[in-house]
């Protein structure tokens, strides 16, 4: 561990609503097994949400416990999701130090949130709001918000309407050639298959995506 990561407190506390081992069922490590930290609180309330349990409640854990808890888990992917992680200030000092004890570590985001400050090493998968999701004015300017290269760009689709508009802000900025580029469908709103068609229809240079967990197990917490 660095001389700089070792003086950060790793006393520090977040609010956490679970930790679970589980296979990573989205983005670009997708059926990696993974230890999901999931924390407390989130700004926004999007239709689709399928974790509204965690806006609330929780329990105070230091940032040193919760690198042990990983450690134990035996996994090397470790995945820091909410609620939305980055409203908790100490979310990128934990970040940061999972990245030195030297886990593949990536930050699901809604992307409302300036994310400029988290570790480079850390993969972040950026939920751009569509307008299904009732939260679209939240999305910060990319501009602004400095795309990475290993960032990838998750739309969640609700409708033939939220494909195009997704469809058109990806041809418009270019997104595929700056990043990863996700379409998933929002689970039991559109059919995956109805997605799918849409996407080689107009030859979309997009990742398609499904909710590998939810396929495996359902809509569960914990899973």
């Amino acid at each position: 561990m660095s001389a700089e990561v070792s003086a950060v407190p790793l006393a520090a506390r977040l609010r956490i609503t679970e930790t679970f081992l589980s296979l990573q069922g989205e983005a670009a490590s997708v059926g990696w097994p993974t230890f999901f930290i999931r924390l407390t609180g989130c700004p926004l309330r999007c239709h689709y949400c399928d974790t509204a349990y965690a806006f609330h409640g929780g329990e105070w854990r230091t940032i040193a416990r919760l690198t042990d808890e990983a450690r134990e888990s035996g996994a090397r992917h470790v995945c820091v999701t909410g609620g939305e992680p980055l409203a908790q200030r100490q979310c990128t000092t934990l970040l940061t130090v999972l990245c030195e004890a030297g886990f593949s570590v990536s930050l699901e985001t809604s992307g409302a949130i300036d994310a400029a400050e988290v570790d480079a090493r850390v993969t972040r998968v950026i939920d751009v709001k569509t307008p299904g999701s009732g939260e679209a004015h939240r999305n910060l300017d990319f501009a602004v918000h400095g795309l990475r290269e290993s960032d990838q760009l998750k739309f969640v689709i609700c409708d033939r309407a939220d494909y195009e508009w997704s469809r058109e802000r990806v041809r418009a900025e270019r997104l595929d050639a700056r990043c990863t580029v996700l379409f998933s469908p929002s689970y039991r709103q559109l059919p995956a298959a109805q997605l799918a068609n849409w996407i080689l229809t107009d030859r979309l240079p997009v990742r398609f995506q499904v909710q590998l967990h939810k396929l495996l197990w359902g809509d569960v917490p914990g899973r």
